[in-house]
């Protein structure tokens, strides 16, 4: 079976709705959960039905959101430093992680090292658009860029969508200010230029296109991605928070919306990032799954099962194998 190491601890709320996320993987899934943090507090959360599932990697140290990345090398005894050294013994196929996410990046680019050809990794996240999803990165892993940077992130998300989100031929885009190839600063300029060699890309696109489902794959820096990332989590939840003020505002409205229970729970499943549990670091030598501090156990659930498909795949051998075709 699929090992996965799991940073117990380092979520915003502690232990309690990370483990409750990993039982309920197992409940659906069967894998071997190494749960990084001190047993002592872990063991009594697991069922004894799921206990074979278990083992333990003995860690006290939590990693601190206020610390900074740089350090977490330094910080050996810390739960997402051991996860990723089990990851880089192999004595886990993936890492997932609620905690300090530039200490998980960090750890592991050096850790594990990187891709052949892959010069910076990317987060990768999935945003919902009409029909399905589209995939945006980079997402926060490197808020400056060359276009050298963004054509790998390119070739990174292609495989991605292909052996992941099963897509045949995904359709690549450019994140611009303008569709116009003359559209953008120097940076989406000259990326584009290198992008064109691609057979999948499709040329600029705009922010709308995130969600209209013209485009599979978005490309854009770390800075200008996390910043869409954070915007639409913030817009999502000020709509539904407003809808239902105005739901509340009459027996007519609580009646229809009553009536449209079932359709209002469609959308927010589908627009809910707990859904898709967490983002991968694309371009190191292994699978680190990234997910939200605050991630309850749905996310931490979903985030799971990312990594045991990330783990099934070969992905990591065919973004190797495309950057080589075009001498990356």
């Amino acid at each position: 079976m699929i090992n996965i190491a799991i940073d117990a601890m380092g979520g915003d709320f502690g232990e309690k709705p990370i483990i409750k996320g990993v039982l309920k993987a197992l409940e659906k899934k069967p894998f071997n959960a190494i749960l990084v943090g001190n047993s002592k507090i872990l063991k009594p959360l697991i069922p004894k039905n799921l206990e074979q599932y278990i083992q333990y990697e003995e860690a006290n140290e939590i990693f601190s959101m206020n610390e900074s990345a740089t350090d977490a090398l330094k910080n050996k005894e810390t739960t997402i430093y051991k996860a990723i050294n089990l990851l880089k013994e192999k004595k886990a196929d993936a890492v997932v992680s609620a905690g300090h996410s530039g200490a998980s990046m960090s750890l592991a680019t050096l850790k594990l090292g990187r891709l052949k050809g892959i010069s910076r990794p990317a987060i990768a996240t999935l945003m919902p658009n009409i029909i399905n999803k589209t995939l945006l990165l980079d997402v926060g892993a490197n808020t400056d860029c060359k276009a050298e940077n963004l054509f790998q992130f390119a070739i990174m998300g292609e495989v991605y969508a292909k052996e992941i989100m099963q897509i045949q031929k995904p359709r690549l885009a450019l994140l611009s200010n303008g569709e116009e190839e003359s559209k953008g600063n120097e940076l989406t300029k000259e990326s584009h230029q290198l992008m064109k060699k691609l057979p999948n890309f499709i040329g600029n696109a705009e922010g709308r296109d995130i969600f209209n489902a013209q485009v599979d794959v978005l490309i854009c820096d770390g800075f200008v991605g996390n910043a869409i990332l954070k915007s639409c989590e913030g817009v999502a939840t000020a709509i539904f928070q407003l809808l239902k003020d105005e739901i509340k505002q009459s027996f007519i409205s609580k009646m229809g919306a009553l009536f449209m229970k079932s359709s209002f729970q469609k959308l927010k499943k589908h627009t809910d990032w707990k859904e898709y549990g967490g983002a991968p670091l694309l371009g190191v030598n292994g699978c680190v799954i990234i997910s939200h501090g605050k991630s309850d156990a749905k996310a931490i659930k979903n985030a799971i099962f990312q990594a045991i498909n990330f783990s099934q795949s070969h992905i990591n051998e065919l973004i190797e194998n495309e950057l080589r075709k075009y001498n990356v």
